[in-house]
C-alpha cells in the first residue's frame, strides 16, 4: 500500500497497526534490518530449489539411486512444499509469524544436515519432504514480518527489493552447486544450509517483532487442513506424474479427478465450518481472484519455459553446470534490478499497469525464445533473457500486493500461502504440460531428421531410449570407429528435434504468458488499510 493515511470522509486517520512503531526495543523491528533477517533465512529456500538440482547425478551415482528414486528428491521437497503451504500461513496467523519463520529457519538447517549426513537414498527424500515441511513455514512468515515493519509507504520498495534478494538466491544456485559438487562433494550443497540457518535464528531472536492479528482464527479446521492437503497433494503428484503415466492413463485422472473432489467437498466445507480454513468470501474480491490465477499462468509460462533452457545450454551448446549458470545471469542481473524499480512504480500508479506491462515483455522474451536454433549465440540468448527478466519482476512483486493485499488482515498468513501455492501448482502444471508439447513434437520431426544421417533409426527399445534423450538434447553415444562426420550428424538430428520441440513449447508458453497480461487489467491496489502482509 502506498497511501500512509486512509480517507474516511471524515477526518484523515492514520492505518492501524498490529503494534504501534513507538513499542519497538532498541533495534528490534527495525524496518531494514527485519528485511536483512527473513532474506538470510529465506535466501535457504531460493537456493535449495536450484541447487539440488545439479547434485543430483552425483548423489544418484554415490547412493546408487534408481531414476524414479532421484525423482523422488526433488518431487518429495516440492510435494511437501506444495501441500503445507496454506496451512503454514494460518499457523503464522494462530501463533505469530515470528516464532513459525524461527521455527522454519531452525528445522530447514537441522534438515539439511541430516541429509548431508544420511548414508542411503531411502533417508535423503525422508530428509527432503521434512526439509519440505519446514520450508513452507518460512515462506509466509517472512514477509509477514515485514509488514510489521515497514510503514506503508515504503512497503513496496521493500518489496521489490525482497524479489531482487530471491532472484540473486535463485540464480546463484546452479553456480553455487556447481562449484560445490565439482570441487567439495554432493553433501556440501546441503551442509551449506548450515551457518545460514544459525545466522537466521540469531537475527531473528535480535531483530525480529512479532507480528499477528488479533482477530486470527483461535482454533484450527483440521477437516479443511486434511481435505486441501490431500487435494493439493494430488493435483500436484498427478501433474508430476502425468508425463510418466501418460496424460490419457487412468492413473493420472484418477489423481486429477480426484484432487478436484477433494476440492469440491474442501469447499463445501468451509461454508460449514466455525472457523474455516480459507474463507470462501475471500475470493468475492474480483482482483484477488485474479491475481492468484495470474500467479498460476505466470508461474506455468516462466517455470515451465526455463525448464528447457538449462538443457538447451548444457546438452545442445555443451555447456558445464557453472558455465549455463553463467549465461542465465542476465535474465537474473534484470530481476535484481528490476524488482525495486518494479516496488517503486507500483507503489506510485498501482499493480495493474506494470503487471500487464511485465506480462507483455514476458510474451514477447517467451515468443523470441522460441526463434532460438542450434547455433544461436550468446547475444542472442542474452537479449531475450534480459527481456523476461525485466518483465518477471513488475509481476512478481504487482502479484503479491494483489493477493494480499485484498485479503484481511487476519488472513494474512493464509494469502501468502495461497500466493505461494499458487505459483507451486502453476510450475508444475507447466513443466508438465510443456514437456508433453516438447515430447510430442519430438517424436513428429526426430524420424526425419535422423534419415538424413544416413544411419539406420533405432527398433524397440533402442528406439525408444532414442527419443528420450532427444527430448533432453542428449545425443547418443557412437559406435567406436564411427566417422567423425557420421557421429557429429547423429549430434545434429538430436539437437535439431529437441530445439523443434522447445520453440513449440515456448509458443506455448507465450500463449499462456498473454493471457496473464488479460488477467493483470482486472487487478488493483490492496483494499487492506492496515497494509499488506506481503508474501512472495
Amino acid at each position: 500500500m502506498s497511501q500512509s493515511v486512509v480517507n474516511t470522509g471524515k477526518a484523515d486517520v492514520p492505518p492501524r497497526r498490529d503494534v504501534p512503531p513507538s513499542t519497538r526495543r532498541g533495534l528490534q523491528g527495525h524496518p531494514w534490518l527485519t528485511l536483512l533477517t527473513v532474506a538470510v533465512g529465506v535466501m535457504m529456500v531460493a537456493l535449495d530449489g536450484t541447487v539440488v538440482a545439479i547434485a543430483n547425478p552425483a548423489i544418484q551415482a554415490d547412493l546408487g539411486a534408481s531414476p524414479a528414486d532421484i525423482q523422488w528428491v526433488t518431487s518429495g521437497y516440492l510435494l511437501a512444499l506444495a501441500v503445507f503451504l496454506i496451512t503454514a500461513g494460518k499457523i503464522g496467523d494462530r501463533f505469530g509469524h515470528k516464532s513459525t519463520f524461527l521455527v522454519g529457519a531452525t528445522g530447514f538447517a537441522a534438515t539439511s544436515a541430516a541429509i548431508g549426513f544420511a548414508g542411503s537414498i531411502q533417508m535423503v527424500i525422508l530428509f527432503r519432504v521434512l526439509q519440505g515441511l519446514f520450508g513452507a513455514l518460512l515462506q509466509p512468515a517472512a514477509l509477514g514480518l515485514l509488514r510489521g515493519a515497514f510503514p506503508a509507504e515504503k512497503l513496496n520498495m521493500a518489496i521489490g527489493i525482497w524479489g531482487g534478494v530471491i532472484g540473486a538466491s535463485t540464480a546463484a544456485g546452479p553456480i553455487v552447486g556447481g562449484l560445490l559438487v565439482e570441487h567439495v562433494s554432493w553433501e556440501s550443497v546441503f551442509f551449506i544450509n548450515i551457518p545460514v540457518g544459525l545466522i537466521a535464528l540469531a537475527l531473528g531472536l535480535w531483530i525480529l517483532r512479532d507480528v499477528r492479528s488479533e482477530n486470527s482464527a483461535k482454533s484450527f479446521d483440521l477437516p479443511g487442513i486434511v481435505l486441501l492437503s490431500g487435494a493439493m497433494f494430488m493435483l500436484v503428484w498427478g501433474i508430476i506424474k502425468a508425463p510418466t503415466w501418460g496424460w490419457g492413463s487412468a492413473t493420472t485422472w484418477l489423481f486429477l479427478g480426484g484432487a478436484i473432489v477433494a476440492m469440491a467437498v474442501f469447499a463445501l466445507w468451509q461454508t460449514k465450518a466455525k472457523e474455516p480454513l480459507i474463507p470462501l468470501a475471500l475470493f468475492r474480491s474480483v482482483s484477488l481472484s485474479a491475481g492468484t490465477l495470474l500467479m498460476v499462468l505466470m508461474a506455468f509460462a516462466f517455470f515451465g519455459g526455463v525448464f528447457f533452457v538449462t538443457f538447451y545450454l548444457q546438452n545442445v551448446h555443451g555447456m558445464t553446470p557453472v558455465q549455463a549458470g553463467v549465461h542465465l545471469l542476465p535474465m537474473t542481473a534484470m530481476m535484481i534490478v528490476g524488482a525495486p524499480l518494479a516496488g517503486a512504480a507500483i507503489g506510485k500508479v498501482g499493480p495493474r499497469i506494470p503487471i500487464v506491462a511485465g506480462m507483455l515483455f514476458t510474451t514477447a522474451a517467451m515468443l523470441g525464445m522460441a526463434t532460438l536454433d542450434v547455433d544461436s549465440g550468446t547475444g542472442v540468448m542474452s537479449l531475450w533473457f534480459v527481456l523476461m527478466g525485466l518483465g518477471l519482476s513488475p509481476v512478481m512483486v504487482g502479484a503479491t500486493e494483489v493477493i494480499v493485499g485484498n485479503a484481511p488482515l487476519e488472513l494474512a498468513g493464509v494469502a501468502g500461502g495461497l500466493q505461494q501455492a499458487a505459483m507451486q501448482v502453476g510450475g508444475s502444471l507447466g513443466t508438465a504440460v510443456l514437456g508433453a508439447v516438447m515430447a510430442s513434437k519430438v517424436t513428429e520431426v526426430l524420424p526425419g531428421n535422423w534419415a538424413r544421417t544416413g544411419v539406420p533409426m533405432p527398433q524397440g527399445a533402442d528406439a525408444e531410449g532414442l527419443k528420450q534423450a532427444a527430448q533432453l538434447g542428449i545425443a547418443p553415444p557412437a559406435p567406436a570407429g564411427t566417422p567423425q562426420n557420421v557421429v557429429d550428424a547423429m549430434a545434429g538430428a538430436v539437437h535439431s528435434s529437441f530445439v523443434s520441440g522447445m520453440s513449440v513449447a515456448f509458443v506455448v508458453a507465450a500463449v499462456v504468458a498473454a493471457v496473464a497480461a488479460g488477467l493483470g487489467l482486472l487487478t488493483k491496489r490492496g483494499a487492506n488499510e492496515t497494509g499488506p502482509a506481503v508474501h512472495i
